[in-house]
């Protein structure tokens, strides 16, 4: 998981691209990475970066001056589409990214993002397209995301509410994955276990 997902005011990246895949977000020549922390290059590496390593130019968005430590990224439609990879959230969270916006994701790719820290926020067409007038009328404007509230606070003091799987929130704030919740249970099923004589007899036709 990434750190702990607290409330916090950021800066956003806009990308405005639509449909979006998951080897554009992550090519596949880095799927055999296991260093999530070292990822963060590989992030959108082919729209960033020339051959020789050199960064292209014009800069893509994340090069930009003023972008580095944005947690916040506003996206066009379908973002996270194409093959299944947790390398995309890894990349992801690698760079700073918390918090996406968008009006959908691939079902894979949101699964994936929640469960690595990443919140994929939905939001109508119409709150959308006044995110990036937004930007474009204030490219340092500020929101402030709140997961436990689950809404999305602008610099005019509106909110945008939204919704997320409850136990996928849950997860999220405390830190964890559904292993780690299970193994938070180990002394309440070890408890249940030693009042219950199993329904299976594991030792029928052993003895």
């Amino acid at each position: 998981m990434a750190d702990p997902f607290t409330v916090f005011t950021s800066r956003v990246v806009p990308l405005p691209a639509e449909n979006v895949d998951t080897d554009q977000i992550v090519p596949a020549r880095y799927l055999k990475a296991t260093d999530k922390a070292g990822l963060a290059d590989a992030l959108f590496r082919d729209w960033r970066y020339n051959e020789d390593g050199s960064l292209k130019e014009p800069r893509f968005v994340l090069d930009q001056p003023g972008m580095a430590g944005r947690k916040i990224l506003l996206v066009g439609d379908n973002f996270g589409a194409g093959s299944s990879r947790e390398h995309a959230p890894w990349a992801l969270t690698a760079w700073g990214v918390r918090a996406i916006l968008s009006t959908s994701y691939a079902d894979i790719f949101r699964s994936n993002s929640l469960k690595n820290g990443v919140l994929p926020i939905v939001v109508d067409v119409e709150t959308h397209a006044r995110l990036f007038e937004l930007l474009a009328g204030d490219p340092d404007a500020e929101l402030t995301v709140d997961l436990a509230e689950q809404g999305v606070l602008l610099p005019d003091g509106s909110t945008i509410d939204f919704d997320i799987d409850p136990f996928a929130k849950q997860m999220i704030l405390a830190d964890t994955d559904e292993l780690g919740y299970l193994l938070s249970k180990d002394a309440e099923i070890s408890a249940w276990e030693a009042t219950h004589s199993p329904r299976v007899d594991t030792l029928a036709g052993a003895r």
